[in-house]
């Protein structure tokens, strides 16, 4: 089995990916191996690493369009890889294998993810709009690398705070757009989130 996690940050990808890990899928986790390949670059002058949410920081922020741009080619590197490896000898058919994606793989272009999608199943972890609030609040409390594509804009007087609420729900609806053209599967937000269900439960709406 192949399977590809998509959906927005807190949709629970890296939750189930890694318990289909635990299962014994061999998993490839695309912000790990982003964060690996930004190592190098997230040192400061002092020799102190940054975080790379640090690094990438808020859409308000002058430096972020350039490492917006860094983040989305080292992202096209690494889905590369694996690729590479799901078409080469190394991934045995037989072998499970899950792609925990980020919330921004539906921007490497139709090429990448019909690959991935031919190759994989792409199963979208849904995150209704009654969640959108919360997804926000999280992103705010606890910020994560995120990736805005142009849809975040602030207009005259209006506060970082203010035009990221304005903003989100914009940017939830474009990608929820981008998921449904590429997914297989989906599993609802109130499904996988219930305290009963199981692993086995999420597998057995896949196959």
């Amino acid at each position: 089995m192949r399977l590809s996690l998509i959906g927005m940050a807190g949709s629970g990808k890296t939750h189930w990916s890694g318990k289909l890990e635990a299962r014994g899928f061999r998993r490839f986790c695309c912000d790990d191996m982003i964060g690996e390949k930004l190592a190098p670059e997230l040192k400061n002058p002092d020799g102190v690493c940054m975080s790379v949410v640090d690094w990438m920081g808020f859409p308000y922020e002058a430096r972020y369009k350039d490492r917006e741009d860094r983040y989305l080619s080292l992202e096209a590197e690494v889905l590369h890889e694996i690729i590479d490896y799901l078409e080469g000898e190394k991934g045995r058919p037989q072998e499970n294998i899950v792609v925990d994606t980020t919330g921004s793989v539906i921007y490497m272009g139709d090429d990448l993810v019909e690959r991935l999608s031919r190759l994989t199943t792409m199963v979208l972890l849904s995150t209704p709009p009654a969640f959108r609030g919360r997804l926000l609040e999280a992103y705010l409390s606890q910020p994560h690398p995120m990736v805005w594509k142009g849809m975040f804009s602030q207009k005259p007087g209006e506060s970082h705070l203010d035009a990221l609420g304005r903003c989100y729900p914009l940017l939830f609806a474009s990608r929820t757009r981008l998921y449904d053209r590429y997914r297989d599967i989906t599993i609802e937000y109130e499904e996988c989130h219930r305290e009963s269900f199981s692993l086995d439960d999420f597998l057995s709406r896949i196959v």
